[in-house]
């Protein structure tokens, strides 16, 4: 081989080398994301039988994590609303899903970030009692069977005992090796089912989202920001923001900038688009009235996965003709009857209706006086108006329903659902002692009557933000019967309802005057011209 051969093959090896080089810090990087790998450490190396035994563990090294835990609102599930005065929280509100968590703790409390939660009367705030893989599980193996208290089954158990069920256990060493950042996954795996099963709540929050494209939502594209949920609810000490409890209704403060302190909530869409998001000045004069969601998330329920629009609990506790609880579900196999919960409808693609919104939300609680008419009960509501100086049009999700009523006491109830007790609607379908043993956990008093009534509750729509060539036009909502055609308190040109009669007889009249004086004109032009000949 010649020595000009050598030096060029020398100079190719050199520059793969450095090549190779320059890629392998951006492939370790995506590989390596936290300083830590957990499955080195002894601590964890297990096994554990329990969920507590995992958070000792993890308090070794994160110290004042439980007790920061503590004082959050995934812990409490409790609210005190600084405006109304009201104590909120799944704790203690009513809802028209499936009505309560009071009285059915030890079902719901899958989904509370504590072990033990089994009923009304338990007190639990160790420093172990705290589930820190809820949220930070990376493995994707994490569960928390409902029924359990909110405990992992770590061993293979027949449940309910006698069924003939077997619930697999699952390693809990294994998993607690694969911590890391909370991910879409694991929020989701509270956020998504929650109410019953896949989208059933919130309408902007499902599955679907676990990895969206683009078309879905433009922040959590997973081929392009691929934002996780904490992306915007930044949290600090664990304080997660954007409660749907006392939600920014309108966010009047600049974008945030990195190193300036801001206590404006991190969640909005002002706080990394600023107030002056569209380069057409008119489309900007728009965001003083219109929340950006209500014309960029044009519709709900849009990733394939139905979200549940109505719920009628008074048909429930049906049986089939061997005298058995039974299912009804449709084509694409989403449950429309069941016997333990009653008719559903699901739907798909839903366009929101829209209220004016400031921010305050009033719930109708559990005691309060409840008068039979021809409306449905608000479960909540969105208080707002066009002259109060601080509502937008926000888009929700109005879920319509009926539930158990007292006609004695006026009162919604909670209702005992789940547990393996003789007094679970779940168990035996009987509304009577469901309804009974519901109150009596509750502390309220209960006639011993029951009866249905519809209800409806709203979410605000914030989710499933879609490409800006998606989002609304002038003629969505400009129109005859457009989008906002029930919204009080603004003037929208084209709108059926904003058409003054008046008016456009003054401006037929300018109309026909100007063309009387255009014809006048060409008229006394003509005559004078031949006059002139």
């Amino acid at each position: 081989m010649r020595i000009k051969d050598v030096w060029i093959a020398a100079m190719v090896a050199l520059l793969l080398l450095s090549s190779a080089q320059a890629a392998a810090p951006d492939a370790s990087a995506k590989l390596l994301k936290s300083t830590a790998d957990h499955s080195k450490f002894p601590a964890l190396a297990g096994p554990f039988d329990s969920g507590p035994a995992v958070t000792k563990a993890c308090l070794i090294c994160h110290t004042e994590a439980s007790r920061q835990i503590h004082q959050t609102q995934h812990w409490k599930w409790e609210y005190k609303n600084p405006e109304t005065g009201q104590l909120l929280g799944k704790k203690h509100i009513v809802n028209n899903f499936c009505t309560s968590v009071k009285s059915n703790e030890g079902g719901c409390s899958s989904c509370h970030i504590g072990y033990g939660w089994k009923d009304v009367q338990t007190e639990f705030n160790a420093e172990e009692d705290v589930d820190c893989l809820a949220c930070h599980d990376g493995s994707g193996k994490y569960k928390k069977p409902s029924g359990f208290a909110g405990n992992p089954v770590t061993k293979d158990t027949e449940f309910p005992p006698g069924s003939g069920k077997i619930i697999r256990g699952i390693n809990l060493a294994e998993i607690a090796q694969k911590v890391g950042k909370t991910q879409r996954t694991t929020c989701g795996a509270c956020h998504f089912y929650g109410g019953g099963g896949d989208g059933v709540k919130h309408g902007d929050l499902d599955s679907s989202l676990d990895a969206p494209d683009k078309a879905l939502d433009v922040h959590m594209d997973v081929d392009g920001n691929n934002f996780s949920c904490a992306t915007c609810h930044k949290t600090d000490g664990h304080q997660v923001p954007g409660s749907r409890y006392a939600p920014t209704a309108r966010d009047k403060e600049p974008a945030d900038l990195r190193g300036k302190v801001d206590t404006s909530n991190p969640a909005t869409c002002q706080s990394c688009h600023g107030q002056a998001p569209h380069p057409v000045a008119r489309l900007n004069e728009h965001t003083a009235k219109i929340a950006c969601q209500t014309c960029h998330i044009p519709a709900f329920a849009r990733g394939g996965q139905p979200t549940k629009m109505w719920w009628d609990w008074s048909t429930a506790g049906k049986l089939d003709k061997d005298g058995k609880p039974y299912t009804v579900r449709d084509d694409d196999g989403y449950d429309t009857y069941a016997s333990i919960k009653g008719d559903f409808v699901w739907e798909e693609n839903v366009v929101p209706e829209y209220v004016w919104f400031n921010g305050t939300v009033t719930y109708t609680l559990t005691g309060d006086k409840i008068e039979r008419s021809d409306k449905p009960v608000p479960i909540n509501h969105f208080d707002g108006s066009a002259a109060d100086g601080k509502s937008m049009i926000w888009p929700i999700k109005m879920f319509r329903g009926k539930q158990p009523y007292d006609p004695d006491n006026k009162a919604l109830i909670i209702n005992h659902l789940a547990g393996n007790d003789d007094t679970a609607f779940w168990k035996n379908l009987n509304w009577d002692r469901a309804a009974a043993k519901g109150m009596a956990n509750a502390g309220q008093s209960f006639s011993g009557k029951v009866e249905f009534i519809e209800t409806e509750s709203a979410w605000p729509i914030t989710h499933m933000v879609a490409p800006k060539d998606k989002a609304l036009g002038c003629t969505d909502c400009h129109v005859n019967n457009g989008r906002l055609e029930q919204i009080d308190g603004v003037y929208m040109p084209g709108r059926s309802r904003d058409h003054m009669a008046g008016l456009d007889k003054v401006g037929w009249a300018a109309m026909a005057l100007v063309l009387l004086g255009v014809i006048g004109h060409g008229l006394i032009r003509v005559v004078t011209g031949k006059r002139n000949k």
